[in-house]
C-alpha cells in the first residue's frame, strides 16, 4: 500500500492504492467523519485479486480544492472519472455512510462507467427510511450540519472531541477505532476547508433526496452492506431502493460491527466486498 496523489479536473485528490492496474478495480469511499485512513487495514488484503483505490473525498484529509458541489452525483462523476485516470477499469465502487450515498449516485446516475456499487451503513437521501431516519432523535446532528456556518462556529478546534463522541457512538467495537485513527480523522478535518466539506455534504442532502425521489431503473448490480451493532438490518433499506429502481440488488450483514467496517471486522468485511466484487467484474 502507498498514499499518492493525483490530480482530476482542478482537484488534487490524496489516496491509498495498492494492485496491480491491470486487474479489475475497487474504489473505496469514506464518509463523516473519517479519511482514506478508514481503509488501511483492508487495502493490500483486496488487493490480492485487484487494483484498489482508497480516496480522501474532496477537500478532506491530502485532497485539496472545492468541488462544483457537494450532491453525490457530482461527487460520483469526480471521484469515478479519478478513478478512471488513474487507469481504473471494471470498477466496483464500495462507499461507507456518505461515501455510501456517493456509491448510490455512481450506480444510479454512472453506471455505465462502473462494474457494481456497494453502500454501507447508510440511508440514501430521499429513498425509504430516508423520513424514518430523518425523524429519529439520534440522527440530530443531519440537521445540525445542514445549518450554515454555524457548525464550523462550533466544532473548528474542537473536532477531536467531537468525532470521538460520534466514534463512541457508531462503533459497535469502540477499540478497533483506536486513538491513532481517532487523531488520523480529526486532522483531516482540521483545515476550514475541509471541516466547511464535510458539513456541505449535509447541506446538500435536500438536494441528493430531490434527485433520488425520481423513479430510474438501475441496472447496475448493487450490494446494501451493514453492521448490526445499532439494531438496524439491510432488511429496513432494500424495500425502498428496489422501489425507486434498483433491479440487481441484495443485502448482505456484518456481524457485530458498526459505522467502522474495516476497521472493526476487516476480514468480513474484505470477504464481502472481494465476492461482490468477483461477481459483478465476472459479468
Amino acid at each position: 500500500m502507498r498514499t499518492d496523489i493525483l490530480e482530476h479536473e482542478g482537484l488534487t485528490l490524496g489516496l491509498l492504492t495498492a494492485g496491480d492496474p491491470a486487474r479489475p478495480a475497487i474504489v473505496l469511499l469514506h464518509g463523516w467523519p473519517h479519511d482514506k485512513q478508514l481503509y488501511a487495514p483492508v487495502v493490500d488484503t483486496l488487493a490480492a485479486g485487484h487494483f484498489v483505490l482508497a480516496f480522501d473525498l474532496p477537500a478532506i484529509g491530502d485532497s485539496r480544492g472545492t468541488p462544483p458541489s457537494a450532491e453525490k452525483t457530482v461527487l460520483a462523476d469526480i471521484l469515478i472519472g479519478a478513478a478512471e485516470s488513474a487507469g481504473a477499469r471494471a470498477m466496483v465502487l464500495a462507499g461507507l455512510d456518505v461515501g455510501g450515498m456517493i456509491a448510490y449516485a455512481a450506480a444510479r446516475d454512472h453506471g455505465q462507467r462502473i462494474a457494481g456499487a456497494v453502500v454501507m451503513n447508510t440511508v440514501v437521501p430521499g429513498i425509504d427510511p430516508w423520513e424514518k431516519v430523518l425523524a429519529d432523535p439520534r440522527i440530530w446532528h443531519f440537521a445540525f450540519h445542514a445549518l450554515p456556518e454555524l457548525p464550523e462556529l462550533l466544532v473548528a478546534g474542537h473536532q477531536r472531541a467531537y468525532f470521538d463522541f460520534f466514534t463512541n457512538f457508531l462503533a459497535g467495537k469502540k477499540e478497533a477505532v483506536t486513538d491513532d485513527y481517532r487523531a488520523a480523522f480529526a486532522r483531516a478535518y482540521e483545515r476550514p476547508e475541509a471541516l466547511k466539506a464535510g458539513f456541505d455534504w449535509y447541506r446538500a442532502l435536500q438536494a441528493d433526496a430531490r434527485h433520488n425521489s425520481r423513479h430510474k431503473n438501475i441496472e447496475t448490480p448493487m450490494l446494501y452492506l451493514r453492521g448490526d451493532a445499532d439494531g438496524r438490518s439491510p432488511a429496513d433499506y432494500l424495500p425502498g431502493l428496489k422501489a425507486m429502481g434498483a433491479q440487481r440488488l441484495k443485502g448482505e450483514v456484518l456481524r457485530g460491527s458498526g459505522e467502522f467496517a474495516p476497521l472493526e471486522v476487516p476480514e468480513a468485511f474484505t470477504r464481502a466486498i472481494t465476492s461482490f466484487a468477483k461477481e459483478c467484474q465476472a459479468g
